[in-house]
């Protein structure tokens, strides 16, 4: 059976209620702090379209991150190098790392309300899981490097959004700084396989 198309306002309400979440996101102190009634009011659609279309906070939280990460995505799915796929793994590991360091030091009210708005362990998260296996996956294309598995867990800790938020927001880490430390993190662990 053809999978259905959504309909065209279904599609228009989805747009609307991710444009207006990502605008009340931006201007509050924290993703916490936006009720999705005010979503919902400021989308022009009622709760209820609100809720089927995302489920709850969390899915309306998820929904946007996936939105604004799409051009990440895209660049690393068929993009040219430094993200893309033909780029020398020794390369491309710093190069994802720095785009989703990057993407969070960016979006760091909305990454850090995702990592803590989940009922489980953030590591069971899909955008964990995905980020993992692609970092998994070209860690195992380096010669020399053992645990990869592990490896990619530890290399994904050093971006998660509480240190990160935790860094810059706390500590006033400079982004360029940030970014360094994290290239030079990654250059110890690669270098582990020369």
């Amino acid at each position: 059976m053809p999978e259905r198309k959504p309909r065209e306002d279904a599609v228009r309400n989805r747009e609307a209620v991710l444009a207006a979440a990502d605008v009340l996101f931006a201007r509050s102190e924290g993703a916490e702090d936006v009720t999705m009634a005010e979503v919902a009011a400021a989308a022009g659609v009622g709760k209820g379209t609100l809720f089927r279309a995302f489920g709850d906070r969390a899915g309306l939280l998820r929904a946007l991150y996936e939105a604004r990460l799409e051009p990440i995505r895209e660049a690393v799915e068929s993009g040219p190098p430094p993200l893309g796929p033909t780029t020398p793994p020794r390369l491309r590991v710093p190069a994802l790392l720095d785009a989703l360091l990057c993407f969070k030091l960016d979006n760091r009210r909305l990454a850090l309300a995702l990592e803590e708005s989940g009922s489980g362990s953030p590591y069971e998260a899909e955008h964990y899981g995905r980020w993992h296996g692609l970092l998994r996956g070209v860690l195992d294309e380096i010669p020399g490097l053992t645990d990869n598995d592990f490896t990619a867990h530890t290399l994904l800790a050093a971006v998660r959004a509480d240190l990160v938020e935790h860094l810059a927001g706390r500590e006033g880490v400079p982004r360029e700084r940030m970014r360094a430390q994290l290239a030079n993190l990654t250059a110890r662990v690669l270098g582990s396989a020369a």
